[in-house]
């Protein structure tokens, strides 16, 4: 990830400041505990896609399938 989007992206909860795990592609917010994750290099900030990082990593709920749209009747 860029230092320079690196240096602009703050945590949109508490405006604080974000460290990048590049082995996990995460942006983590330690105020939070909250990890953000980084698709294709860029950076998806929001908080309904952020992984809580006080639970363990089995108790996290899966995606939900995306929804297809079905012909109209």
């Amino acid at each position: 990830m860029d230092s320079r989007l690196l240096d602009l992206l703050v945590c949109p909860i508490c405006k604080g400041s974000l460290q990048f795990d590049a082995a996990a592609q995460e942006l983590i917010c330690p105020r939070d505990k909250l990890a953000y994750p980084v698709r294709d290099d860029i950076p998806l900030m929001l908080v309904d896609l952020a992984r809580d990082m006080t639970l363990p990593a089995d108790a996290m709920p899966s995606p939900a399938p995306a929804a297809t749209a079905e012909p109209a009747a």
